[in-house]
């Protein structure tokens, strides 16, 4: 077991340092302004930093919070400076901006990025990052659904040959003997279907 923690950890570390060594060539490139335009342009399309629009509005609130159990007799002077120094680092977002498009245009070519924006600024591509979550779960329901039946029917049909090949020696053989773990983002199915 041991032997086999560290071949694993060995294959880890060495698939690790492979895809760091093919990708510093890109990181050492310059990035020209209009492939950094075309990267803004890409992540503004697929709204890549979206998720992190509250980071600052959380992060005040908490502090306020914070400060205001602290010394609830300030808390009018407490919420004004939280707010009015929350706005004064609102600017700062633009930073966050800069660096996703630097990370997209560190993977991505000028004109990939320019096809990625052209494709989500369409109403395909918006549909598609509007549904794509919707889908995206249904096709886990399906991939369960399926991947229960195919573990029943293995099983079964595993059952049948042996029984042939063996004849009453064989070992039963059970859907629950073909349990299989479930699908990425999936739940475990339930036990006894």
């Amino acid at each position: 077991m041991k032997s086999n923690n560290r071949i694993h950890r060995f294959a880890v570390a060495l698939a690790a340092a492979a895809v760091v060594g093919f990708a510093m060539p890109s990181f050492a490139q310059e990035i020209s302004e209009s492939h950094l335009k075309a990267a803004k342009t890409a992540v503004a399309a697929i709204h890549a930093t979206d998720s992190f629009d509250n980071i600052l509005p959380q992060a005040a609130v908490a502090l306020e919070s914070s400060m205001i159990q602290k010394n609830p007799d300030l808390e009018e002077l407490i919420g004004s400076t939280v707010s009015a120094q929350a706005l004064a680092l609102a600017p700062r977002r633009a930073d966050l901006e800069k660096e996703a498009a630097t990370a997209y245009a560190k993977v991505f070519s000028e004109q990939e990025l320019n096809d990625i924006a052209t494709f989500y600024s369409s109403e395909a591509g918006k549909k598609l990052l509007e549904s794509g979550p919707i889908v995206s779960r249904e096709l886990v329901k399906a991939a369960e659904i399926w991947q229960n039946g195919i573990a029943r029917d293995l099983a079964q049909k595993v059952g049948e040959s042996m029984q042939a090949a063996m004849g009453a020696k064989a070992p039963a053989v059970t859907p629950a003997d073909a349990a299989t773990p479930p699908v990425d983002g999936a739940a475990p199915a339930p036990s006894g279907n």
